[in-house]
């Protein structure tokens, strides 16, 4: 817990439910801002509390109207920088455009980049985000960025310990950019690893897909660090059945869950579908019955105590009870 002297924490729209989950690990209320929208659109910020001299910390991740959620958060981190804060961090789980890291074709914009650019330019001076979907994003600041993603690792241990025969699990990676992620959380299991290798034809659209690894008579546990369309982790899934598994289960950080994921979710050879809370997920689990959610709001709040106190942060990983 924290003092609750010279520390704000400020929340957008995006997720309020977690930001109060992470206030309330620190022990301090949420500070006080009136975030609004005009009829054409516009976005409106009034922090109704002083933050001067104080270390703030502004949650918002990039779900729902993504592009709302990301000019909030740089309108609030620049209303707070006018105010005289001493230190602004923006907390941001899901980092948005983070899947447009990259110039892959002719002209393609790096967006991921402007973001950032944006992000700091708004005045901000440390980033947290989780499980970024390409480490190199943190090259993009020349601020201190905080990727908390291997901060999902031991959360997913501890469930896959408490939930599974670790004689009879293997872990799945449903792509080669997956892999070092797979073998990390395999190798701190002490368990069987296997990777699929994946070609496409457009976007969020899988081809065909190629199983390496043992898999027979095994509990799959395919992870990743999100699930937007579903339509590898099902695909995945299926085959896996198909190589002889008994069950398959999936433990991604982010669960974006757009278009008819739900339904495809229910449709599919998955046992269950494991995601953090770093995006809302109430509606999708009321809708689908195959999904199961770890609280990642204490995780992030620790991260958040250790950033205010100058600890170190890494150590995080070694201190978590299996």
């Amino acid at each position: 817990m924290l003092n609750g002297t010279g520390v704000k924490i400020f929340t957008g729209t995006s997720h309020p439910e977690l930001a109060e989950i992470v206030a309330r690990r620190l022990g301090l209320p949420l500070a006080k801002a009136e975030v609004t929208k005009s009829g054409i659109g516009e976005t409106s910020v009034r922090i109704a509390e002083s933050v001067r001299e104080n270390d703030v910390y502004i949650i918002n991740t990039g779900c729902g109207a993504v592009n709302t959620s990301l000019m909030e958060l740089c309108i609030m981190i620049h209303a707070c920088k006018i105010a005289s804060a001493k230190r602004i961090t923006a907390v941001v789980p899901l980092f948005p455009y983070a899947r447009q890291d990259k110039k892959d074709k002719s002209r393609a914009p790096i967006t991921a980049k402007l973001v950032a650019n944006m992000i700091q330019k708004a005045g901000c001076d440390h980033v947290i985000t989780m499980d970024l979907h390409a480490s190199q994003i943190q090259g993009f600041f020349d601020v201190p960025v905080d990727n908390v993603s291997l901060f999902a690792e031991p959360s997913s241990i501890l469930y896959i310990r408490t939930h599974f025969d670790l004689q009879n699990v293997v872990i799945v990676s449903p792509d080669a950019g997956g892999a070092k992620r797979a073998t990390s959380i395999a190798d701190r299991l002490g368990v069987d690893f296997a990777l699929f290798h994946k070609e496409r034809k457009k976007a969020n659209s899988v081809s065909r897909m190629i199983l390496v690894g043992h898999v027979k008579d095994k509990i799959a546990i395919v992870v990743d660090d999100m699930a937007d369309t579903c339509g590898t982790l099902c695909l995945a899934a299926h085959h896996l059945r198909e190589a002889g598994v008994g069950k398959v289960y999936a433990i991604v950080t982010h669960g974006i869950l757009s278009g008819d994921a739900l339904k495809t979710i229910e449709d599919s050879a998955l046992e269950k579908l494991i995601v953090t809370n770093t995006l809302p997920q109430k509606e999708n689990q009321a809708r689908c019955s195959k999904i199961e959610v770890v609280d990642i709001g204490p995780v992030l709040g620790e991260v958040i105590r250790r950033s205010h106190y100058g600890e170190s942060v890494s150590k995080l990983f070694h201190e978590v009870p299996y």
